[in-house]
């Protein structure tokens, strides 16, 4: 199930990365050692009370500059609204109601999105609500007063943003096609390994507009079966600076990776996995989805009989932290090996989708715990109780034990490569989550 996503916006300076930094800091858990998740990270995954959603930061809105950072931010500003479910617009109660903030108010009302105004900086309610009233002029609804730096006002901003989330749940759950999103860096040919995927077989059913997103959904049919392609390929900036063309990328990658199955990440053969493939990647690892590493361009490369291992070898180090992730080259130019990207898709789903018997499980745990003992701590050794799976789309298990505080992410490693071994999960990230039974010994 995809998770609503929210966006932040509003000119230079009035507070947006506070009250993301706050949000961010304090409602989630920031995985570490994850390229996907960097310092200025511009994305996290939040929960108010059981609504879980992802927000995303953006640069300041300058309707009218000319400056050509101002005008990245606008346009990556411009990305977010269109992406989003729920629309934050923050201003500034001490600077007060100023002509840019009725310009981005006009840019909001124009996407049609739900749009929940935050005025920022009220560190006392009673002194500055007068000054509040004055931003019902902007005719968007009703301003909240709150401070991200005093974290007042946050819980209520937050019910109103969740007010908004489309109820259809029940309805998303029919909708058992394969959802497959294709990400990467620009230029890597994404949009040509859609068209190819789509324009041989002729049989596109609809493209319409991926419902509240910007990415184009697009219905396939191969061999009798149906599939929903997520095409993020419309990035197509020219840009000197780096770092916004890359904030481009990243909103695109994760409002598609939330709605997907699969993620089909693309790398350019020519240039090599890069820093960038990495942080994109590791979105969708993050995210528990299916992986598979398409390598494209693979007809441009000079080769011999070692090539591809040697590839490979630099594809799976750059990329350590998610082994289980499938590779494949191809071409979008020559069509060379895409028919095959089908199979490979329906395969990982099955994996995503696998579910173990617990008898079966506990056997692999015992045998494993039989084979290399569990860790210790100042005479107390790790016991493994018992080990059930709870979840698909990631697998993932529950392991009890004595004390978590012994149960080392080395050992997890074991039993997750012992349960592989088993079962492969090929194309699928394992989820492992630990709790305390205590011993009745004790």
């Amino acid at each position: 199930m995809s998770k609503p996503v929210v966006a932040i916006v509003g000119r230079p300076n009035v507070g947006k990365s506070t009250l993301f930094n706050v949000l961010a800091g304090e409602m989630i858990s920031i995985v570490k050692d994850t390229p996907g998740v960097t310092r200025d990270r511009i994305y996290a995954d939040v929960t108010w009370l059981d609504k879980e959603f992802t927000m995303i930061d953006t640069g300041g809105i300058e309707p009218e500059s000319k400056d050509i950072i101002l005008s990245q931010m606008r346009e990556q500003a411009q990305i977010a609204i269109d992406t989003a479910d729920v629309i934050i617009f923050i201003t500034d109660v001490r600077q007060g109601l100023v002509d840019a903030d009725s310009k981005v108010a006009d840019m909001l009302r124009r996407s049609g999105k739900p749009v929940v105004l935050a005025v920022n900086k009220v560190d006392s309610f009673n002194k500055f609500m007068p000054d509040v009233y004055e931003f019902y002029n902007l005719g968007i609804g009703d301003p909240i007063p709150v401070s991200a730096a005093s974290r007042l006002g946050i819980g209520d901003l937050l019910d109103a943003v969740i007010a908004h989330f489309p109820e259809h749940e029940a309805e998303e759950k029919e909708d058992e096609r394969p959802r497959v999103a294709i990400v990467g860096k620009p230029n890597v040919g994404k949009s040509s390994i859609i068209n190819k995927l789509v324009g041989k077989q002729r049989v596109i059913v609809s493209d319409i507009a991926g419902t509240t997103r910007d990415a184009i959904d697009t219905n396939v049919k191969y061999n009798g079966k149906d599939y929903v392609f997520i095409d993020t390929a419309g990035l197509r900036r020219k840009s000197k600076i780096k770092e916004e063309l890359e904030r481009y990328s990243i909103i695109r990658t994760v409002t598609a990776v939330e709605r997907a199955d699969v993620v089909l990440v693309v790398i350019d053969a020519t240039e090599g996995v890069t820093e960038q493939d990495a942080k994109i990647a590791g979105i969708a690892h993050e995210r528990g989805k299916g992986i598979i590493i398409v390598v494209n361009k693979w007809d441009a490369i000079e080769k011999n009989d070692k090539t591809m291992r040697e590839y490979e070898n630099n594809v799976r180090r750059v990329l350590s932290f998610m082994p289980y992730a499938e590779i494949m080259y191809v071409s979008a130019e020559t069509g060379q090996r895409l028919n095959k990207l089908y199979d490979m898709i329906d395969m990982v789903i099955e994996n995503q989708t696998l579910r173990v018997a617990t008898g079966v499980l506990n056997e692999i745990m015992t045998e494993a715990v039989a084979m290399q003992q569990p860790p210790s701590d100042k005479g107390k050794r790790l016991k493994l109780y018992y080990i059930t799976q709870v979840a698909v789309k990631p697998p993932s298990f529950v392991i009890f034990v004595n004390d978590k505080e012994l149960m080392h992410f080395s050992y997890t490693r074991y039993l997750e490569n012992k349960i592989r071994e088993a079962f492969g999960f090929r194309g699928t990230a394992l989820k492992f989550f630990i709790r305390e039974r205590k011993d009745k010994d004790q």
